[in-house]
């Protein structure tokens, strides 16, 4: 399991770190304002689709199932229930994308309500979702796919597809720019041309491990009917961390022009670590997860969560810590160019701590969430889902006032901690989630030593280099790496002095598991 998330984990830092080249771009060309806030609405919309059905209902439907075939009744009859999901569920994303394109005025009005009409935000917002709108088809149909070869145990191309997105879209941003001196519709042109390119790889990928799809014509087979139970509740359960984002957006376009801009460049940093850890923790969890309970094995599932939790704490508080201490200084660095000012760094930063403070809580409910969908229940998370919804709507219309920009992401912080918590009371109650007392005393020294180190570099940086988000160019992107390669270090040392890893041990582990998986 730590290979595939270690694989699962890298593709998707690459895939991370492309996007942020490509933020860097968008911020630099199209800076915090009108224009970048209508293209944020744009979107924002196709995304929520491919962050819900790429990393979490659908995984959560079709992956058991799918697995279940091929274990039980072999290859054919898995192949047969793949193209059968295959052929409704484009039928229906088709439907919704006819219907999403004829209906988009009313659906701006809907998700962004505090652009005005006859403003520029709004038509631009209408114009620029109508070409993105398509890209919810192509990249659904592609986590479709993506599940097919997770079940086969093939990691790396369901992962690796999407980095074509950001490669993509760099490219259309730069064409847009510098070519046609339009980069908001070249960049969501580029979106849904990635779509294309993503479910294209997937597809060749599912040919070459031996297994050819078809698209049947849809029907409501007993299966298909069984599948969509699962899918409709996972939509919310799984994916309320996304929904509670879409609210932070839907109140943020009732904040000045800017601040949906702000709170998505704070959200794409926080990102980085949640979708490196939290997708690849999800992702890899659920079928090993599904092995173990139909094997009867209740004590093995146990085991095999404590460690997810374990190797995903490691890594977690230390990046929660990291950007608390260092937020504004992150910002200036990767986005304070062009027509993105230090002021609108600052701002974001201040976006980026509320957000950071739930981090651990955004990833831990990626790992607990496959513990309810490998016995088969999608209906408490969807429970759970709806409660943190609504708690996290009340706490927005609460917070933007006083808070401004901080008010949205500090109410998904304090939604996904609730969250959390009602996850891991009945995972515990079902004798599903069962820590020790071992676990508990790692994870309270890993946040120790995440403190330790927050503290240490937050010192290191005032004194070494006072004013760095003052600085620019390469001299601030070189301080800025030199404290976290400073604050790297200090971890290190404070896990290996609380007794937490030695770090030599841990590397010769995982050198010992890639000499194994090799032919």
């Amino acid at each position: 399991m730590l290979r595939n998330l270690i694989t699962v984990g890298g593709w998707t830092m690459l895939s991370r770190i492309l996007g942020l080249v490509r933020d860097q771009l968008l911020a630099a060309f199209l800076g915090a304002g009108p224009v970048q806030d209508a293209y944020q609405i744009a979107f924002r919309l196709p995304n929520m689709f491919r962050r819900l059905f790429g990393e979490g209902a659908f995984n959560a439907a079709f992956v058991p199932l799918f697995t279940e075939r091929l274990t039980t009744r072999g290859e054919e009859d898995a192949t047969r229930f793949a193209s059968q999901a295959l052929g409704c569920l484009s039928a229906w994303l088709l439907g919704v994308t006819i219907l999403g394109e004829v209906f988009m005025p009313w659906i701006i009005e809907l998700i962004a309500p505090g652009f005005d009409h006859g403003g520029g935000r709004f038509e631009l917002a209408v114009h620029l979702t109508r070409i993105t709108f398509p890209y919810l088809l192509l990249i659904c149909t592609a986590a479709l796919v993506a599940g097919v070869l997770n079940g086969l145990h093939r990691f790396s191309m369901a992962a690796g597809a999407y980095v074509s997105f950001n490669i993509v879209g760099i490219a259309a941003i730069l064409l847009g720019a510098l070519v046609f001196n339009d980069t908001a519709t070249w960049t969501a042109i580029g979106i849904t041309f990635s779509g294309f390119v993503q479910l294209g790889l997937l597809l060749w990928s599912v040919r070459r491990a031996g297994m050819r799809l078809s698209l049947p014509r849809p029907r409501l087979t007993p299966e298909m009917r069984d599948m969509l139970r699962r899918l409709w509740p996972g939509l919310v359960g799984s994916g309320a961390t996304q929904l509670n984002l879409t609210v932070d957006t839907l109140i943020s376009t009732l904040l000045p022009a800017g601040s949906i801009s702000w709170l998505y460049f704070a959200d794409r940093v926080n990102q980085l670590p949640l979708g490196v850890l939290g997708a690849a923790a999800g992702t890899t969890l659920l079928p090993v997860l599904t092995r173990h309970v139909a094997a009867g094995d209740n004590k093995g599932g146990q085991q095999t969560l404590n460690r997810a939790i374990d190797y995903a704490a490691i890594l977690t508080f230390p990046a929660c810590f990291g950007l608390l201490a260092l937020a504004p200084e992150i910002m200036a660095t990767l986005f304070g160019y062009g027509k993105f000012t230090t002021e609108d760094a600052l701002s974001s930063a201040q976006s980026l701590r509320a957000y950071a403070l739930g981090l651990p809580a955004f990833i831990m409910i990626k790992v607990l969430s496959p513990g309810f969908f490998a016995h088969g229940d999608t209906r408490t998370p969807v429970k759970i889902g709806f409660i943190t919804i609504a708690l996290n709507l009340a706490l927005n219309l609460m917070l933007y006032r006083p808070l401004a920009h901080v008010g949205p992401p500090l109410a998904s912080t304090i939604a996904a901690l609730v969250n959390l918590g009602f996850l891991a009371v009945i995972l515990h109650r079902r004798d599903v989630f069962c820590p020790d007392r071992a676990l508990m005393q790692r994870l309270l020294r890993v946040m120790a030593a995440s403190l330790l180190m927050a503290v240490v570099t937050l010192a290191l940086t005032r004194f070494l280099a006072p004013g760095l988000v003052m600085w620019h160019g390469l001299i601030r992107a070189a301080m800025l790496g030199l404290m976290m390669g400073l604050a790297g270090i200090v971890y290190l040392v404070a896990l290996w002095a609380f007794g937490i890893s030695q770090p030599q041990r841990l590397l010769n582990r995982l050198l010992r598991r890639k000499r194994g998986a090799q032919p």
